[in-house]
């Protein structure tokens, strides 16, 4: 004797009200999604310090301690850039990886640890920023508002 499909009720009565023929769609690019590594954008969500995984921390905190040196940041965006100092390709900083008082500008030194992006790990993204040196005659901001030349 044949077993029967149980992949879909034989009457349609039976049918879960939460079983729906239609596939969902998110309004945003999902981690996995292939769009990401077509346009270069970076995963929605981000892995910030909040949200990161035990795991992923230790493996940063374990990791060697690099240099280089803010390419952008953008206080408003949350985020930004930094150029290694060994060169290669520019490293992804977001606020809450930023250690110490000061906002970073173009140009100053920072030194920071790596993570992963997940999910393919394939992206880096600087964790634990300590800027080491303000770059000379620009003016620097507090994460409190107040502005200080350098």
């Amino acid at each position: 004797m044949a077993e029967p499909d149980l992949s879909t009720p034989a009457d349609p009565s039976l049918r879960s009200p939460r079983s729906s023929s239609h596939s969902l769609s998110f309004p945003f690019l999902r981690e996995g999604s292939r769009i990401w590594e077509k346009t270069g954008e970076l995963p929605s969500p981000l892995p910030t310090k909040r949200t990161r995984t035990y795991s992923a921390t230790v493996r940063a905190n374990s990791g060697p301690v690099f240099k280089g040196v803010c390419k952008n940041f953008s206080r408003s965006q949350g985020h930004g850039y930094i150029s290694p100092a060994n060169g290669g390709e520019d490293i992804f900083v977001h606020i809450s990886d930023i250690e110490g008082e000061y906002v970073p500008v173009e140009g100053d030194e920072v030194t920071y640890k790596v993570c992963a992006i997940p999910p393919k790990n394939q992206k880096f993204q600087a964790v634990e920023v300590i800027i080491t040196h303000l770059n000379p005659g620009t003016k620097h901001e507090t994460w409190s508002g107040q502005i200080i030349s350098s």
